[in-house]
């Protein structure tokens, strides 16, 4: 059968799959466009299952704020390598899947998977994106933060996508939200560079605190210090603890004579009212995942089975 170069073409534009595997599926379907979709969809899906085990660490962080600023998410989707990490396709899905789960009311990511996208369910939608670039790719996980009212939400993202933060503040008045907007934006920015594990003195557990007075306390006993002088130098030590931290405690990295709370405070006050952050989400790529390690001439032997 004459199949032209112009239908291989084609069907390579609308599934990304290689040249020659286009031909033998444009063959197999006798011409037939959809079917012949339909056929690569089916082995991409075969290909997508065999990838399905890879472990997927790179990839990018991704951050999508509404235009009214009072709603953020961010993701994190994973692929195998770094250099797929920086292909374009990779980079459209991303945003395309963040866009998505940014407007779905979803809350996990088996729920997020038999969402639709493009008429097709997100589980199939994905086996298409790992069959056309080649990897395993997966949606690790997403947050959403909303707010209502007098409200406002940004987001930050650094380094190309290694790390995302979201963060949001509730004000007096709308017009505060509004002024503090891009204030918010270099806050989530500090937190992605500082890292602070709470908002602030009261979301830390109980625990914590004990833990840390129960450190400072052998410390200050293996440097010889009495027992009456320890008890009034551990307040000291858990306050330095407490500022390091939270968001709220710790020196603004924009200036750092000043809290994150201070340089907040001082600006809402400038707008004429007040402001407080109630929550942020600071994620960090591949963190906790375990990265497989195989060694360059085991992986060739492997692929060559």
């Amino acid at each position: 059968m004459n199949i032209s170069a112009a239908d291989v073409k084609k069907l390579r534009v609308a599934t990304g799959a290689g040249m020659m595997d286009c031909k033998k599926a444009l063959i197999e379907a006798e011409g037939d466009f959809d079917k012949a979709v339909e056929i690569l969809r089916k082995k991409g899906m075969a290909k997508a299952a065999k990838k399905a085990d890879r472990v997927a660490s790179e990839g990018a962080i991704t951050v999508e704020i509404s235009p009214d600023y009072k709603c953020a998410t961010i993701s994190e989707i994973n692929s195998e390598t770094d250099f797929v990490a920086q292909n374009d396709n990779f980079k459209e899905l991303v945003k395309k899947a963040t866009k998505h789960i940014h407007v779905s009311e979803v809350d996990s990511v088996e729920d997020l998977l038999q969402t639709e996208i493009d008429g097709v369910k997100f589980e199939e939608f994905m086996k298409a994106q790992i069959a056309k670039i080649g990897e395993n790719i997966l949606v690790r996980r997403f947050d959403k933060i909303c707010v209502e009212g007098n409200g406002v939400v940004n987001g930050y993202v650094h380094m190309g996508g290694k790390i995302g933060v979201i963060v949001a503040a509730t004000c007096d008045k709308e017009e505060v939200c509004e002024s503090i907007k891009d204030l918010l934006k270099d806050i989530a920015m500090h937190i992605a560079a500082m890292n602070p594990k709470y908002l602030d003195e009261s979301a830390i557990p109980e625990s914590v605190i004990e833990k840390e007075k129960e450190i400072a306390r052998a410390q200050l006993e293996k440097e010889g210090k009495p027992a009456n002088i320890i008890e009034k130098i551990i307040p000291g030590k858990i306050k330095k603890f407490v500022e390091e931290n939270t968001l709220l405690g710790q020196k603004f990295v924009k200036d750092d004579k000043k809290s994150v709370k201070q340089v907040l405070d001082e600006a809402a006050k400038a707008a004429g009212g007040t402001a407080k952050i109630i929550e942020f989400v600071r994620y960090e790529l591949g963190e906790g995942i375990e990265k497989k390690q195989d060694d360059f001439a085991a992986e060739v032997a492997a692929q060559m089975k």
